[in-house]
């Protein structure tokens, strides 16, 4: 009856219904979602940091010994490679000269990646396999709870709620004056431990609500189709049905432009090139059109694909956020598509970046530490609610 009692309180007097129904959901769902929410928002915190964890595991080899002032041209990589029966068919180049390149190549059909330092033309060193694999469990646990589909539905499910409980905690959080807007906003360190603690819940709560709602959002929009479509048409773009439905003019368009480029990667298969251009050529291309420094990715021609595809990564903008212009090119250097983000409809743009945006890449480590900061404070969150929820039942169990 007591711990009935705990999850339960009449209306006060001079209470809104709406704050008085916030208060009663925010309490229930949150002690439903509380376990969960913490396992998403720590694997979060770690997640966070992989590609900074990674190149630390990997710091001897991701590092150039001596940074000269001729590195080798890629057709020079490429041909190094082809001594040892290594077939390139891709590479990272950094915009920083003192970290290695990044190659992939088939060796005896088998894909390997590999470090390469251009200035002495070597093979430096192969990634650390413990941490990607460190890294993999620790997606698996923030996706599905290591539970598969279940766990999936669970955490997508939790999220649904965590929206909620930010929704109604700053419904809770918004004083019923604008004299007690300052008590709000800050946490009174000198107070007692019950205050300091329910200080820490409502006000670290408000100013992380945005962010955190953010990350759950593009979270539930990777997890769930429904989300995804809402998103892309409140964003100004066609929903599934309209994209896809006969007679559309939108899902006419996008049919034809698809068909048509499938069919000429196709004669492009079949095709001899009359002269095959070099890889320089095809960095010399690429840059001719994307005129700036950035970390750039080259995918060679394969079975698959007949075309040289490059990925330079924009930071010219205010933000310094990373934004990918896409370049193709067929075996003769002929310019076939060129994607440049800034050219993309809302929709496409939101598309494109949905993962680094929930991730926190976006930025560089300047957003992974917000992001860091930002899980750790949604980590706290469910305990410093439970916290304030078992101080009032311990009141309860002595009345």
């Amino acid at each position: 009856m007591t711990f009935l009692k705990s999850l339960y309180r009449k209306k006060r007097k001079n209470e809104t219904f709406i704050r008085y129904i916030s208060y009663l959901l925010h309490l229930w769902m949150g002690l439903l979602s509380c376990i969960v929410v913490m396992v998403i928002c720590i694997a979060g915190c770690l997640y966070a940091f992989k590609n900074q964890i990674i190149d630390f595991a990997n710091y001897d080899h991701a590092r150039v010994r001596a940074v000269g002032l001729n590195p080798q041209t890629l057709s020079q990589v490429q041909l190094e490679l082809g001594k040892r029966n290594q077939i390139l068919t891709s590479l990272i180049i950094h915009d920083n000269p003192a970290r290695s390149w990044i190659v992939s190549y088939k060796e005896q059909n088998v894909d390997k990646t590999a470090y390469y330092d251009p200035y002495i033309g070597q093979v430096k060193g192969y990634p650390d396999t413990g941490s990607s694999r460190f890294f993999e469990i620790v997606l698996d646990l923030h996706r599905n709870l290591m539970m598969g589909n279940v766990g999936r539905q669970i955490v997508g499910a939790s999220a649904l709620v965590f929206c909620f409980l930010l929704i109604s905690g700053l419904v809770l959080w918004l004083p019923k004056k604008l004299k007690h807007l300052k008590q709000a906003l800050t946490i009174k360190t000198s107070a007692k431990w019950a205050r300091f603690n329910y200080d820490l819940h409502n006000t670290l709560g408000f100013y992380t609500c945005l962010v955190l709602f953010f990350i759950a959002v593009t979270g539930l929009y990777i997890t769930y189709p429904w989300m995804k479509n809402a998103l892309i048409v409140s964003l100004g773009g066609s929903s599934v049905a309209e994209a896809t439905a006969i007679g559309s003019a939108a899902g006419d368009d996008a049919f034809d432009k698809l068909m048509s480029d499938m069919i000429e990667r196709q004669k492009e298969k079949k095709q001899k090139a009359a002269e095959v251009v070099s890889l320089d050529d095809i960095r010399n291309l690429a840059d001719q059109k994307l005129n700036y420094m950035a970390v750039t990715s080259i995918t060679l021609p394969n079975d698959e694909n007949p075309r040289y595809t490059i990925i330079k990564t924009n930071t010219e903008n205010f933000f310094g956020m990373m934004l990918p212009d896409e370049l193709t090119f067929d075996k003769e250097g002929k310019l076939k598509t060129i994607n440049l983000f800034s050219d993309l409809p809302l929709d496409k743009q939101f598309t494109t970046l949905a993962k680094p945006l929930h991730t926190g890449e976006i930025m560089g480590l300047k957003s992974v530490v917000l992001y860091f900061i930002v899980c750790l404070i949604g980590f706290s969150l469910p305990i410093t609610g439970f916290v304030i929820y078992w101080h009032r039942y311990k009141k309860n169990t002595k009345l």
